[in-house]
């Protein structure tokens, strides 16, 4: 089984870990170029629409990362 050899394993989880952080730059990057504070305006203020607009941005990059990294 060629899915348990050590750096198959190794290099899974180091693109997991790559493909996290990517996603997270750039969730902090759009909330820096945008007028309000994204966190703060969905957790605090409950705001539902934008809350739908952030998950669908982190699905998207998410996919554009994995593909980036299946080549």
């Amino acid at each position: 089984m060629d899915i348990l050899n050590p750096h198959i394993l190794l290099g899974s989880v180091i693109y997991a870990v790559i493909g996290v952080v990517v996603l997270w730059l750039s969730f902090i990057v759009i909330d820096k170029i945008t007028p309000y504070k994204l966190w703060e305006e969905i957790v605090e203020n409950k705001n539902l629409a934008l809350a739908v607009v952030v998950g669908a941005m982190f699905i998207a990059i998410g996919q554009i990362v994995a593909a980036a990294i299946h080549g």
